[in-house]
């Protein structure tokens, strides 16, 4: 070949393709030897710079001993054999994974994270430190990784969970205290969702995490619970400990229940229903008579007037249905009567030492709805209040096996219901849109959540006596005879009655 070729030919011919080849193998070659090297020694580059920040913020009495902790351990492990060894291969391995390659949108999302926790930090440094603490946990200009133990993030970059530390002198004991805190984090961390807080006083910390939607699928079905149970509603999971299987219409599933217990066994023989308009607190009553129906007898009471239990008429176990005042006042004294001979022949039958009869150990429920209203209807003819007649039902009716059931409107109860019915329904719902401090006058306590950004019908709280306070969503009980109702909830609800038929003409 022609010397003079030779350029010609290593520029645009074949043995220059090879060479560029051979030159960019040798450059992968290159760079996989050492791209390890370079992580390792982007990973110290990153421990260093981690170390030197909480060398800064250690104050400056703390540092002395820090050093001597730090030389001691040295010395110690210099001493153990191999220790210099496996010392410098957990330092490499940590190293490694410190500096290991991550996607460019994953560090712009902790970059984002962090911009969001600092924010948060500086909102909560007024708060949280007082001008004599000498070594503040919070301060401006501060750092949040020593004072947010753990967080974590959704898919749309909103906080989802926090576990902060808070200092000892901060007065967690006192609500408006507290208050401000959750509703400071409440906004920080986005609205439109449900938080709950749980406070340990005894650790300084608080943790934060966002609640999902209870389930609002649930229709009225036969629950699993044992005799005297009654489902009040559903809750979050891990706020009880047990779970019923439940049919949603296409799968079945398990989901944490409320359960109220009756009886002459129940610390909390009654129960008191409270809510807004259409909130659903006639839904829950006919639940609930749809339950005791499986156990024993029930009285129903229809104050509104709108004929929403009448689906309960001509059924077995259902001993009446009223909607007048006139009504109303007869059934409530024939229930007056009974408890009051249920309670003589259970005296009776323990005297003489032998077991109560039959017809007093079969429950009996008393479902009254919108007594307020019955009042005044009752005063505008000249007769009794109803709520008068329940107090021989509320004061004897756990030893007589007589369960009452209130229902009413939540503005009408703290002027219009008596002293005896407040007295005596410690176990209590509230439904419907209400406030933080609505929730304390009713239940006794604060709830621990925030209030839902949306509340659908049958969702709300509810507390049994002294215990906690749960989020609650009530199973879907539609009025049978509704013209609103679809056929498939008119099926569902109908196929629960004893002796179930089909609706009367004319309904």
């Amino acid at each position: 070949m022609d010397p003079r070729q030779l350029p010609r030919t290593l520029a645009g011919g074949r043995p220059a393709a090879r060479g560029q080849e051979l030159a960019r193998t040798a450059a992968d070659s290159a760079a996989d030897i050492f791209h390890p090297l370079c992580v390792i020694a982007r990973g110290l580059r990153v421990l260093a710079a981690g170390a030197w920040r909480r060398w800064q913020r250690t104050p400056g009495d703390r540092r002395g001993p820090t050093l001597l902790l730090a030389g001691s351990c040295a010395a110690i492990v210099a001493l153990v054999p191999y220790g210099p060894v496996l010392s410098g291969v957990v330092l490499m391995t940590v190293a490694a994974w410190a500096g290991r390659d991550r996607d460019p949108a994953y560090e712009t999302g902790r970059e984002s994270e962090g911009e969001r926790l600092q924010a948060l930090y500086e909102a909560l440094v007024p708060y949280f430190s007082v001008p004599e603490d000498p070594a503040p946990l919070y301060a401006h200009d501060g750092d949040w990784e020593e004072a947010f133990a753990a967080h974590s993030f959704g898919h749309g970059g909103r906080l989802d969970s926090l576990e902060l530390r808070y200092p000892a002198y901060f007065t967690d004991g006192e609500p408006e205290a507290r208050a401000r805190i959750e509703q400071l984090l409440r906004v920080k961390a986005g609205r439109g969702r449900e938080y709950r807080f749980d406070w340990d006083e005894e650790a300084n910390r608080l943790h934060v995490r966002v609640l999902p939607p209870l389930p609002a699928d649930i229709f009225a079905q036969r629950f699993v619970t044992a005799p005297g149970e009654a489902v009040l509603g559903f809750t979050d999971p891990g706020a009880v400990h047990r779970t019923l299987p439940v049919f949603d219409g296409t799968d079945r599933r398990d989901e944490p229940p409320v359960l109220w217990r009756t009886g002459p066994r129940s610390t909390e023989p009654h129960l008191l229903v409270l809510g807004r308009a259409a909130a659903g607190t006639s839904t829950l009553l006919r639940s609930l008579a749809l339950q005791a129906l499986h156990q024993g007898d029930v009285v129903a009471v229809d104050g509104g007037g709108a004929g929403e239990f009448s689906f309960l008429c001509g059924r077995d176990g259902v001993l009446a249905v009223e909607s007048s005042a006139a009504g109303a006042v007869a059934v409530l004294e024939w229930a007056s009567h009974e408890t009051e001979r249920r309670l003589l022949a259970a005296n009776r039958a323990r005297q003489e030492g032998r077991q109560a009869p039959e017809d007093v150990r079969r429950p009996l429920w008393i479902v009254v709805d919108r007594p307020t209203a019955l009042g005044h209807l009752a005063a505008a003819d000249g007769r009794a209040d109803p709520q008068v007649l329940l107090q021989v039902p509320l004061r004897h009716g756990r030893i007589a096996n007589v369960t009452v059931v209130l229902g009413d409107h939540l503005d009408d109860a703290a002027a219009l219901l008596t002293d005896p019915v407040l007295a005596h329904t410690r176990a209590r719902v509230l439904l419907g849109a209400v406030t933080d401090e609505q929730v304390r006058t009713v239940l006794g306590a604060p709830p621990r959540t925030t209030p839902p950004p949306e509340t659908p019908p049958g969702r709300g709280y509810a507390r049994l006596g002294s215990g906690p306070v749960h989020r609650l969503q009530v199973p879907a009980t539609p009025d049978p005879y509704d013209e609103e109702t679809s056929d498939h909830e008119r099926e569902t609800v109908l196929a629960l009655l004893p002796n179930a038929g089909p609706a009367p003409a004319g309904a």
